[in-house]
């Protein structure tokens, strides 16, 4: 029975049961694409067929470039002679681990400087929030490219492609995460359990911590959704335009893209198909889960469905 009462309080599982209908169906959706994402990207090693940079068979025999689709390449070559099937499954590795870097450093300065910002108020509140608002005005796809020739010279490995795209997007995304926990910290810091703990001598750090941080981070895993699938279409943009993850470091969807654009001309379909497609459904996952979670957190909507269910039960 507890452990049920616990599993209620996770945020997906909470999100799921409170679901209906249609809402209901693109949540499961969205949640079954990022289940499937998760689960190539740490077992790529073992579901790809080849390596990420391997052009050649184990007997020796050399992959012919932009070889349509067989028994031996499930999705074809590329042209380049990598094994398309092999790039998309290892390039889930490289988008989760930009998911994983720069979300994660996102949150973690949002947070600090949220908090921070509204318990605390004043001259320092008022500074943050005009440096906060100045650094939303910046493109991220520009700073990663800045970013990658200052870190790179535009010659990116696995990290320092990754890191280039982190850096631009922890920049950008923490005046978000800045502007939701520094609303809930406002609110927060004048309710009577926050007055409370003043009254009994807690430290100020005691309570940003304990009392302020725990209630103020509540509709931060619907920020976490959105903000992974635009990580997904920066490192993306960013292999396009040739600032990306070099193909022999790690495998990526962008990239993959780029070199793919004159094989879409000559009809040679497969080599941009399947990493677009992976793109354009990790990325759809993450929206319908992130849309989904939002619709639930909004009181308004809840109410017309509370509404809309009393009707039904009434009329029955």
């Amino acid at each position: 029975m507890a452990e049920n009462k616990l599993l209620d309080r996770l945020p997906v599982i909470r999100d799921v049961r409170r679901s209906v209908g249609l809402q209901r169906g693109m949540l499961l959706t969205g949640l079954v694409i990022c289940a499937v994402f998760v689960f190539v990207a740490v077992f790529a090693p073992l579901l790809a067929p080849y390596g990420y940079a391997q052009l050649a068979s184990d007997a020796g025999e050399s992959f012919a470039p932009r070889e349509a689709p067989s028994a031996e390449h499930l999705w074809g070559t590329t042209i380049a002679g990598y094994d398309v099937f092999s790039r998309v499954l290892w390039g889930a590795r490289t988008a989760a681990l930009v998911i994983i870097v720069s979300v994660v450093m996102s949150i973690f300065l949002g947070i600090l400087i949220g908090v921070v910002s509204g318990y605390l108020g004043g001259w320092l509140d008022r500074v943050l929030v005009v440096v906060c608002d100045a650094i939303y005005a910046f493109p991220s796809l520009l700073l990663a490219i800045v970013s990658a020739i200052v870190i790179t010279g535009g010659q990116s490995s696995l990290w320092g492609g990754i890191l280039a795209t982190a850096i631009s997007i922890t920049v950008v995304f923490i005046p978000q995460y800045f502007r939701v926990v520094r609303a809930e910290t406002l609110r927060i810091k004048t309710e009577a359990y926050v007055e409370s703990a003043r009254v009994v001598g807690a430290s100020t750090w005691r309570i940003m911590v304990r009392h302020v941080l725990r209630n103020a981070t509540r509709s931060l895993p619907l920020l976490f959704t959105l903000n992974a699938a635009e990580a997904i279409l920066t490192i993306a943009g960013l292999g396009f335009l040739g600032f990306g993850i070099e193909p022999s470091a790690a495998a990526e969807w962008g990239y993959d893209l780029n070199r793919a654009v004159e094989d879409v001309t000559a009809g040679r379909w497969w080599t941009a198909v399947f990493p677009g497609l992976a793109i354009v459904l990790v990325v759809l996952g993450l929206t319908l889960v992130g849309e989904s979670m939002n619709d639930l957190a909004d009181p308004r909507l809840r109410t017309r469905r509370r509404a809309k269910r009393q009707n039904k039960e009434v009329a029955a």
